[in-house]
């Protein structure tokens, strides 16, 4: 039989123990009859018989009461004994953890959640950036000055079953809505990643710098001649313990500077021709005892496309970007059609574009240094006549070199680095200080120009080369949230009706919080 919980145990036996009294109370009543049988002088008022039955009444109570006593004595010797057992005995295992139990955290991944086996993981992400531009140079409209937000990015990514990994990432800023990041990718090994979907183009080495890691607000001028996110299928991967990472991929292919999602149908193939895309890349010290070298790392990149665009009375499809200055302004295009209809004389894309883009950046303690040059060769065609045409192939070309000091002592690396302290005004902590400069520069093909009023680009609104030069100061005062100033100073080659464009000189801001 099985015993009662000690705490329905202590409470019977508090009831026995009361029982007593009752039974006292019982005998009480026929002491007072006994007493009320005696008269005050001391005279019997019962009889000998009712005498006797009292007498024999109270030893019957006794009786009761002896067998009363004892039953709680045993029962208390019962109590002391399960309490005793309970204080020995072994506390009960929790029960199991259920398989599909999500344990949740927050950190430079975001707020997560992952399975007990780590081998299912959620992560909620998001960026949002707030920039502001002022222009103090005398070419930019007043009317350009402004605040905006520059990137409006809520992400969801993680991994599946520990070797399926996605990611979709919308943007809501600049007053659009379009689809930055959807992908999912297959880990057959470190060395063999097949990826497909919408993301970076494996091609140029600042874009695919990490929003929260980049050092200037703005990408330099080389990254005007390269795809910025493009859509396909990719086999990528790291070997030798991250001294060699690979891509190779077949995309839609994009413009200059530009994403998919500006082709002329967004994120499709406009022209049915794919574009190929890769990159190799070495940190041939990163296991070394060379410490002063481990940062350091090196490789090239290239795409090939041929394709044509199209110029009809009805349609131009150029095919070909326009290009931007580092203050987000119009600076290069080619020439549009300017005929009378019976033929359309726009400057199209006709025929091989391909890049070359050698890389490097070098990392030690508080010092950081990145480059690239991007030479690009792009065949051009323009009609001059209903029967007569013009092509060429125009070489570009652009390179930039910039450097990072953090004043605060960090260690400087192309895709991670962590304040020291965080800011905690309270605390003492002002989280990490950096300071950054770059020079870059683009080129335009002077064939572009040549041959008056039949050149593929008008030398009266377009410059032949672009010469940068900035300066800026970022604070991040945690891993989640920076803040960065940027001055731009451009100088221009050509560009005016009559001598050079005038400078741009550009302040830019920007709160990030990046999740």
């Amino acid at each position: 039989m099985q015993s009662p919980h000690p705490s329905v145990a202590r409470a019977a036996v508090r009831a026995l123990r009361a029982a007593p009294l009752a039974l006292l109370s019982a005998m009480a009543l026929p002491a007072l009859a006994l007493a009320q049988a005696v008269s005050p002088n001391g005279d019997a008022r019962l009889s000998p018989e009712s005498l006797q039955q009292l007498q024999q009444a109270l030893q019957q109570e006794q009786q009761q009461l002896q067998q009363e006593q004892a039953h709680i004595h045993e029962l208390e010797q019962r109590l002391a004994a399960d309490e005793a057992a309970a204080q020995t005995a072994p506390v009960p295992a929790a029960p199991a953890a259920s398989p599909n139990a999500l344990t949740g955290s927050f950190g430079t991944n975001g707020y997560s959640l992952q399975s007990p086996d780590g081998q299912n993981e959620i992560h909620f992400r998001g960026n949002l950036s707030v920039d502001g531009r002022y222009y103090s140079d005398a070419y930019t409209p007043e009317t350009d000055d402004s605040f905006l937000i520059r990137k409006l990015r809520p992400t969801l990514e993680g991994t599946l079953w520990g070797d399926f990994d996605f990611r979709f990432m919308p943007d809501f800023g600049q007053g659009k809505s379009i689809i930055q990041d959807a992908w999912g990718d297959i880990r057959f090994e470190p060395w063999l990643i097949l990826q497909f979907g919408k993301f970076k183009a494996p091609v140029g080495l600042e874009r695919l710098q990490l929003e929260q890691y980049s050092r200037f607000i703005e990408v330099s001028l080389p990254s005007d001649l390269l795809p910025y996110r493009d859509l396909g299928v990719k086999l990528g991967g790291v070997a030798g313990a991250g001294l060699l990472s690979y891509d190779l991929g077949i995309f839609d292919g994009t413009l200059d500077g530009g994403s998919s999602d500006g082709n002329t149908v967004p994120d499709q193939n406009s022209t049915g021709r794919f574009t190929g895309e890769g990159r190799v890349f070495s940190k041939p010290f990163a296991l070394t005892e060379l410490k002063a070298l481990q940062g350091f790392g090196f490789g090239v990149a290239g795409t090939y496309v041929k394709d044509s665009g199209v110029a009809t009375t009805a349609t131009t499809t150029p095919l070909l970007a326009s290009y931007k200055t580092p203050g987000q302004q119009s600076m290069f295009s080619y020439r549009g059609d300017t005929s009378t209809g019976k033929y359309n004389n726009a400057t199209i894309a006709d025929g091989i574009e391909r890049r070359v883009v050698p890389q490097f950046y070098y990392y030690y303690r508080a010092f950081g240094l990145l480059g690239e040059y991007v030479n690009e060769q792009q065949q051009v065609q323009r009609q001059l006549s209903a029967v007569g045409t013009r092509g060429a192939t125009l070489t570009n070309t652009a390179w930039e070199i910039q450097g990072a000091w953090f004043l605060t002592g960090e260690d400087e690396a192309f895709d991670r680095f962590t304040p020291r302290r965080v800011f905690d005004p309270r605390g003492g902590g002002w989280g990490a200080w950096e300071l950054v400069a770059r020079w870059h520069e683009l080129h335009f093909d002077p064939e572009a120009f040549s041959d008056g009023a039949n050149s593929f680009a008008n030398p009266q609104t377009a410059p032949l080369a672009a010469y940068a030069i900035g300066a800026g100061v970022n604070w991040y005062m945690n891993a989640n949230f920076k803040i960065q100033l940027d001055y731009e100073v451009t100088r221009y080659e050509g560009g005016a009706i009559l001598g050079n464009r005038p400078d741009e000189r550009v302040l830019i801001s920007q709160f990030a919080l990046i999740f």
